[in-house]
């Protein structure tokens, strides 16, 4: 082996120790920045918690924004009106069942008129009244029964035609209730059922109202016809105002 051969070799088995033995401190010995990159596993580790907790903050915040969306979604839901109203409805049925009551005929349901008419017309019988005028007595208070009675059967039907409309009513609402999308419909609508029930009670008071009335002149009639029968016996029974016999002719065949 020359000379050369052998510098070319101890060169060679040099540059494989260098490359395999570690990088040494030595100022004598230099390496570029860039010719070795270091991976540190421990940093690595951190910097992917770091961003996982980053992504976990961002994920949580999307979250509560949704939340918070929803929220105020639910809040306007409860908050929205009922697009529906059964007031103006009932309103005319109750108004319908109280003219009815208005117009009673007669006696109405004013208490000064009831006193007046009992303290004439289904008073004392007068001892002073004619005949005629006890007959018109009794008549205009058996007109006032028959009126309390034709006022009753008007209220009683009046009541009646409000089924139809109150069934209708009940229906709508009942649907709307059902259908409602927040807290404040659901109200709205379980109000109006309750306006409803008021509206049905105020029928049926009206015809309790009528009946009683019906009831009550037809008692007072009995009452004054009582009183004026006594009267009217008296007078019959009294010496020269009553009865007087008078002579009877029988007739025969041939008279």
């Amino acid at each position: 082996m020359t000379t050369r051969s052998r510098s070319r070799s101890l060169a060679a088995r040099l540059a494989a120790a260098l490359l395999i033995a570690p990088v040494s401190l030595s100022p004598m010995i230099t390496t570029p920045a860039l010719a070795l990159i270091v991976f540190d596993p421990t940093n690595y580790g951190q910097n992917v918690l770091q961003a996982a907790r980053a992504l976990e903050q961002i994920t949580n915040q999307i979250t509560s924004l949704q939340n918070e969306a929803q929220m105020l979604i639910n809040q306007a839901r409860n908050l929205a009106s009922l697009p529906y109203s059964s007031l103006q409805q009932l309103q005319q049925s109750v108004q319908r069942t109280q003219q009815l009551l208005t117009q009673a005929q007669n006696i109405a349901f004013d208490a000064q008129q009831i006193d007046q008419a009992f303290q004439t017309t289904y008073g004392s019988a007068s001892l002073s009244a004619s005949d005629q005028q006890l007959i018109a007595g009794a008549r205009e208070r058996w007109q006032n029964t028959v009126g309390g009675l034709q006022d009753a059967m008007r209220v009683q039907a009046g009541v009646v035609g409000n089924i139809d409309t109150n069934r209708t009513e009940m229906s709508a609402l009942i649907g709307q209730s059902q259908g409602a999308t927040g807290a404040l419909q659901a109200a709205q609508a379980g109000n109006q059922l309750l306006g409803l029930q008021a509206q049905q009670l105020a029928d049926l008071t009206a015809v309790v109202a009528a009946n009683g009335r019906a009831q009550a002149l037809q008692s007072a009639e009995q009452a004054a016809a009582v009183e004026q029968g006594r009267e009217q016996r008296r007078r019959f029974l009294t010496p020269g105002a009553g009865y007087q016999p008078g002579n009877a002719r029988m007739f025969q065949n041939g008279d």
